[in-house]
């Protein structure tokens, strides 16, 4: 049993706790708050002048697939070969020796979602992890499928157009997905009706639409690759005919169409903002964008794309939000708790609570401030890193 007291505390449920106390046990949070009292026998941390957050979540990235250093050998993300790949997963290319994933334990980031990149307009399963030190990605697994990574806009069009392949435009794009999606609901319904008929015949096994038919079920949501406003209206579009649940990654422009995505009660995970215009369909990126959101009660949280930027500057993205005018508390939430929430796994972590796991950063000022560390993290209730 460990406790940690005189903590400044964001537990981003409620007002910061001043001076505060958190009770660990098995790995679990089992107290919080000014007035919790110490178990006889419990090992002290004293956080005196320092402050307690949950560790910090990357909703959308790619380490293990894309390794920090290992160039081509450790390029897994995009199985680039036809633009519908949604049997691949990302688990099964995803490296826990990426040194990435050390990196992240020392700045304080504790969990991300891992996904196939976005050359494919479908491009494959999803999974979260913690940033153990395992021997396997299986031993940090979180959550496992937590979506089917999807993209519009100009990738899949680049990749293949120049090819001379399809898709070649965003109308190529658009009706290619439609007709995976159709594909997939027509299998769907041969399934069921073999299912319930005996005299039915099942479809001939088709492992690309084995994989998609939890999408087209509403069983597990895609997670569509979008930056600019005309994209992001086709993934509404789209995902409205067939009724799958869904989330929208990047959202770059997502501000100028601010009311078709609470009109849809959209979640977005928006950037990486401090990435410069390096492509047409990004032009105008900026935190001003998830600030917009922000201020229309868009749901969203801050992805910085990692490795496009590094996960652990996700703070200092964080703390331009602020800057941004967006209360602090607030955009501290943008990379814990709603960023557990748009991956599906706030039951376990992403805020300060009883019972869910204790995952946290001891920082040595306010979490914020990019001249602030992270004086101790810990998973599970278990010290990943601690700063000598």
């Amino acid at each position: 049993m460990l406790a940690i007291t005189n903590a400044k505390i964001h537990t981003m449920v409620g007002p910061v706790i001043e001076k505060g106390t958190i009770v660990i046990e098995d790995g679990k949070v089992t107290a919080v708050g000014a007035d919790v009292k110490v178990p006889d026998g419990a090992q002290v941390v004293d956080a005196k002048g320092r402050h307690v957050s949950p560790g910090i979540i990357e909703a959308h990235g790619h380490a293990g697939v894309y390794e920090a250093g290992n160039g081509w050998a450790g390029a897994d993300g995009n199985e680039a070969t036809h633009p519908i790949t949604p049997q691949v997963r990302a688990i099964d290319g995803a490296n826990p020796e990426d040194t990435s994933f050390a990196d992240f334990r020392k700045h304080g980031v504790t969990a991300m979602q891992i996904m196939p990149g976005s050359a494919n307009l479908i491009g494959g399963e999803c999974f979260v992890v913690k940033h153990k030190e395992a021997a396997t990605i299986d031993e940090m697994v979180l959550l496992w499928p937590s979506g089917m990574k999807a993209a519009l806009g100009e990738n899949p069009k680049r990749v293949y157009g120049t090819q001379k392949k399809a898709p070649a435009t965003r109308m190529g794009n658009a009706a290619m997905m439609r007709e995976w999606l159709q594909k997939t609901k027509d299998y769907a319904a041969k399934k069921k009706k073999a299912e319930e008929d005996e005299d039915a015949k099942e479809p001939n096994f088709d492992m690309k639409l084995e994989a998609l038919v939890p999408v087209i079920n509403g069983e597990m949501p895609m997670h569509i690759h979008c930056h600019r406003q005309d994209d992001i209206a086709t993934a509404i579009r789209i995902a409205n005919e067939f009724g799958v649940k869904y989330t929208l990654e990047h959202a770059t422009l997502g501000h100028k169409v601010v009311d078709l995505l609470k009109e849809n009660d959209v979640s977005c995970a928006v950037g990486p903002s401090m990435y410069f215009e390096g492509k047409v369909e990004v032009v105008g990126i900026g935190f001003d964008g998830p600030a917009t959101l922000h201020e229309n009660g868009v749901h969203f949280c801050l992805t910085n794309d990692h490795p496009v930027i590094h996960a652990r500057y996700l703070r200092v993205a964080a703390g331009q939000l602020e800057a941004e005018g967006v209360p602090g508390e607030d955009a501290l939430k943008s990379i814990t708790i709603w960023a557990a929430e748009h991956i599906g796994v706030a039951d376990r972590i992403g805020s300060i609570e009883q019972g869910k796991d204790a995952d946290l950063v001891i920082w040595s000022g306010e979490p914020l401030d990019a001249r602030s560390r992270a004086d101790v993290t810990m998973i599970d209730g278990k010290v990943v890193f601690e700063r000598q």
